[in-house]
């Protein structure tokens, strides 16, 4: 799967390169895709670290808490691992939703 691709197919998605060599996808101004090398992604995956804590209890391994913004709901998740792609498009939805519920509405994208 291409995670990229799947990211920038949302409306108002686009890549940017905050820090050398680690790709990300955006929404208005605020990340939504962690896509780094593109081995992994990290997303928002639930509102708090409990919720969030539900898919590295299914994908022991292949799910995991992101460094540093774990606490606020964020999971690593392996791409090619045991979570299925169908759920992986999922999980990217969700966070994408997440992400453009927060920005103001003048910054949401329309469509």
């Amino acid at each position: 799967m291409d995670v990229l691709a799947y990211c920038l197919s949302k409306p108002g998605a686009w890549e940017d390169e905050p820090w050398e060599g680690d790709v990300v996808a955006k929404v208005g101004d605020k990340i939504f895709a962690f896509i780094g090398s593109g081995e992994s992604v990290g997303l928002k995956c639930g509102r708090d670290r409990a919720e969030a804590d539900e898919l590295v209890r299914v994908y022991p391994g292949d799910v995991e808490a992101s460094a540093y913004i774990g606490r606020f709901g964020w999971n690593r998740v392996t791409v090619g691992g045991k979570v299925p792609e169908d759920e992986l498009r999922e999980l990217i939805d969700i966070s994408y939703e997440a992400i453009v519920s927060k920005l103001p509405k003048s910054k949401r994208p329309q469509g």
